[in-house]
């Protein structure tokens, strides 16, 4: 028993947000589409899937002939209905140059191609075409997925090929009309319990849980239970029910918000009944011929059988009939010759009646005439089909290329409608897929995939701060030089100067302001998802195709691009000298320039560059044309203004050379008085050194004399002092 069978919540009570409802009206709408045609549509669908290819019917070797003209049409027909994946194509819808929508669209362009990739668009493609061949009905599935991870969220598009068994909808005579849709998917019992256990309890156990053979991915044998997701326009809601479970397993409003509230395109449709959408498969408008084919095969099949040599020979002819039949044995083994004993009843007896061979005239005649008329049925089943020879390969060397051409024309125009269904339903894809991605997909998931780098406003409104305080203090600066009293002297006194620092100033403010409007217009991630967001604006403000998904025949696409060419160049030609002579005839030429080229189809690049092309010429022409004199008189005016700048700058530069000569004069003179004033101040500091020397020297003579002065003074009170001892030692 695996896990999946073990039902470990058995018996838990869950607590549920609410009661759930019963499934009961839901899961008769599924029950009314099968009534309404759909069950005839798939018994029918499942008989003819086993013409197109059952291993056991083709594998059995006790089963009758047949001719496979089935498979080998569907297989003509699939590579001329889709041939290449399909590139989402995102363009602003009309050419005003807008940046936001510009950026918007190419972001949204690539994130729906990395899209595309991720999920294999080739191969749902290729499933959706098998159906359309051979069941006449192919349908696509788009789902959002978002999963937590440590890192962030995880979101992806999921891209589904719906089994034409797990599509359903409502029985309407057009697809405008159609209420519901739903989608049928196969869980096992641990997928139900982890997806509905909070929304409806253990209510999924009564699921129809089985063994599905026709599910390749269940190798290991899973059991598993459908279930439908209703999106029901009507109600504005969807719903998850299962056969067997009498409540609604989830229900809740469209957690996708759509333009065409469906999360699937409308099917790419082959042939439908009048007022109805039961597709109605190819095969039934030839079946009568296909079988009378088979019929045909089986018989020539078993005329080949019966297409043997025999002969008959006399039983009792002796030596003769000996060496005959030893001779036919000994070329092969099988009996050819019959031994009859009644020779009489055949021959006459003679040599040459020695053998009898058994008529096969009749029986080529016959094989002939059966496969003429097979050829015949063949080609009325290529009429039915729209097959032509060309598309098969087989061609009549006696044909002329026009005939094969014209042949090659009617296949195509055939299945030209299965081409643009194929190409629309891709289209239509690509819108349900960049719709999610815009409304639900986290800024940092589009940068991603699209691999495109943008400034965020918070950094913008950094930078604008910063900006703007640098010029409000260039600001504060000149306000306060205008109250100081000091600069105020100054700007007095130098104007010049001042008027020159009050202009610098102003130009740096103008500088920054226009760096600001340059950061403000600039475009950011926040400006584009605000963009994509706006369900009321995107619609109408971008377009989102996609290119062919039919394999370019490359002879016919350079003898296209030859003509393309040649008529572009031969209506510039023609148009170029009228719009030259009369601009007036610009807007007139442009739309005949758009009306010569449109049966070319060029492509959306370069029908938006020819636009483009054509609305600079229209603006042009509606310039006025400039008058000759005028331009003669500009001429000549600018010629004597470029003298007269020359002559000026002659002048200036020879002014230029005097005041370089007199500067430097000014600067030798100024030099060599620095040098006689240092001169000067060596003169002066050395009389000064000098006079100096010589105060110093008559000071030091003075305090000499004035020594010389007091020696004497004192020698001449010792002589007065010594004078009165001798004179009164001479009166003794």
């Amino acid at each position: 028993m695996t896990d999946d069978e073990i039902d470990d919540t058995a018996g838990e009570e869950v607590e549920l947000a609410r009661k759930p409802k019963s499934s009961k009206a839901w899961l008769a709408l599924i029950t009314s589409h099968d009534k309404a045609g759909f069950s005839d549509y798939q018994e029918r669908c499942t008989n003819i899937e086993k013409q197109y290819a059952n291993l056991a019917r083709l594998a059995s070797i006790s089963r009758d002939r047949q001719f496979q003209i089935f498979w080998a049409n569907i297989e003509v027909l699939k590579p001329s209905m889709y041939a290449r994946p399909p590139v989402p194509v995102v363009a602003p819808r009309f050419n005003d140059n807008r940046p936001i929508p510009r950026a918007a669209s190419e972001l949204l362009e690539r994130s729906t191609a990395v899209g595309f990739d991720r999920e294999d668009i080739d191969s749902v493609m290729r499933q959706v075409r098998d159906d359309l061949a051979v069941n006449a009905r192919g349908s696509i599935w788009v789902r959002y997925e978002a999963k937590s991870k440590e890192n962030g969220l995880t979101e992806r598009t999921c891209i589904e090929h719906k089994n034409r068994r797990d599509f359903a909808h409502d029985p309407a005579r057009e697809w405008k009309e159609v209420g519901w849709v739903a989608g049928r998917a196969w869980m096992t019992k641990k997928e139900m319990r982890q997806r509905f256990l909070k929304t409806s309890g253990n209510a999924y156990a009564n699921a129809e849980f089985a063994k599905r053979k026709d599910d390749d991915k269940n190798s290991g044998g899973k059991f598993k239970a459908g279930v439908w997701e209703i999106w029901s326009k009507t109600e504005n809601k969807v719903v998850w029910v299962a056969p067997g479970v009498d409540v609604v397993l989830d229900e809740g409003e469209p957690h996708l918000s759509l333009e065409n509230f469906f999360p699937c395109p409308r099917p790419a449709f082959g042939t439908l009944e009048p007022n109805s959408l039961i597709p109605v498969p190819d095969f039934l408008f030839y079946k009568d011929q296909i079988e009378e084919v088979n019929e045909l095969t089986n018989r020539v099949s078993a005329l080949t059988q019966a297409l043997k040599v025999r002969g008959f020979y006399p039983s009792g002819a002796g030596e003769l009939s000996d060496a005959i039949e030893a001779a036919v044995k000994s070329t092969d083994d099988r009996k050819v010759l019959i031994p009859v004993s009644n020779w009489a009843v055949i021959g006459n007896g003679s040599a040459k009646d020695t053998i009898v061979w058994l008529p096969l005239d009749m029986v080529v005649a016959t094989i002939t005439q059966l496969i003429g008329l097979r050829k015949q049925l063949i080609d009325d089943i290529y009429q039915i089909s729209g097959l032509s020879d060309v598309m098969r390969g087989a061609t009549n060397p006696n044909e002329t290329l026009g005939a094969q051409t014209l042949k090659s024309q009617y296949g195509s125009v055939r299945i030209r409608d299965r081409q643009s269904e194929l190409v629309r339903i891709a289209r239509d894809t690509a819108r349900i897929v960049a719709e999610i991605q815009a409304e639900n997909f986290q800024s940092k998931t589009l940068l991603e995939m699209s691999q495109m780098e943008f400034e965020t406003d918070a950094n913008i409104m950094k930078s604008v701060k910063a900006l703007e305080s640098q010029a409000q203090e260039i600001v504060r600066t000149v306000q306060a030089a205008k109250q100081d009293p000091r600069l105020q002297e100054m700007a007095q006194a130098n104007p010049e100067q001042a008027q020159a620092a009050f202009q610098q100033a102003q130009q740096q403010v103008e500088q920054i302001a226009q760096q600001v409007q340059e950061l403000e217009d600039t475009i950011t991630i926040d400006k584009v998802m605000k963009f994509l967001r706006d369900e009321r604006i995107r619609p109408f403000s971008l377009d989102i195709e996609t290119d062919s998904t039919i394999q370019p025949d490359e002879d016919a696409a350079k003898q296209r691009t030859s003509e393309f060419l040649t008529a572009l160049g031969g209506a510039l030609a023609q148009l170029s000298p009228m719009v030259q002579s009369k601009p007036e005839t610009a807007p007139f030429a442009g739309e005949i320039l758009k009306f010569a080229i449109a049966p070319f189809r060029p492509g959306r690049q370069m029908q938006s560059a020819i636009d483009e092309f054509v609305e600079k010429m229209k603006a042009s022409a509606g310039q006025p044309k400039p008058d000759p004199m005028a331009a003669q008189a500009e001429a000549d005016a600018k010629a004597n203004s470029d003298r007269a700048a020359v002559e000026q700058a002659k002048a200036q530069a020879a002014v230029a050379k005097s005041e370089a000569d007199i500067a430097r004069i000014n600067a030798d003179a100024a030099l060599k008085q620095r040098e006689a004033d240092i001169r000067i101040r060596e003169i002066e500091a050395r009389a000064a050194a000098d006079a100096q020397k010589h105060e110093q020297e008559m000071q030091k003579g003075v305090l000499e004399i004035e020594r010389l002065r007091l020696q004497v003074a004192q020698q001449a009170q010792k002589n007065m002092a010594s004078a009165p001892l001798t004179m009164e030692g001479q009166a003794a």
